[in-house]
């Protein structure tokens, strides 16, 4: 399957794009807040992984529906070496159905389901998983990147 097209605004103010990604891998993960014990665990074990990530010739992408001003303060706080994105208007967050029914001590409410998506050189959603649990996600990412390379 084609990964949905977006822009979206990064940090430093500028869009990125998907389609300015062809070429490379790229491991997309939604997350639901900037600040919260798992939504920190998974993106300071990303971004402790990301050189890895760099030579295997992926990037590593984390979008929330968080605005830019709380993702600078929360890559600031953990030393995040990795691209976040905000998507206050739900677009892409929904596009890649990462948004739905979830529960939240013990109600059901509707948000961000924790989810990544493995997308190759050319476009193409290679893995998905949701309902990702943080502990050992990103080496689990890393390793069926390397698996998909050694094809």
């Amino acid at each position: 399957m084609t990964a949905p097209e977006f822009c979206l605004p990064g940090l430093d103010g500028r869009e990125v794009c998907l389609s300015n990604l062809k070429g490379k891998w790229v491991v997309l993960y939604f997350y639901p807040k900037d600040n919260t014990g798992g939504c920190t665990k998974e993106a300071v074990d990303f971004s402790s992984k990301v050189e890895d990530f760099w030579s295997s010739g992926a990037i590593v992408i984390g979008i929330s529906k968080d605005t830019l001003e709380s993702h600078r303060r929360f890559s600031e706080k953990n030393s995040l070496r990795i691209i976040l994105l905000s998507d206050v208007e739900l677009s892409v967050i929904k596009a890649y159905g990462a948004w739905g029914k979830k529960k939240l001590y013990g109600k059901d409410v509707e948000g961000v389901v924790r989810s990544t998506f493995l997308i190759d050189p050319s476009g193409i959603i290679r893995k998905v998983w949701y309902g990702v649990k943080v502990e050992g996600h990103a080496v689990e990412v890393l390793n069926t990147l390397r698996t998909f390379q050694n094809q």
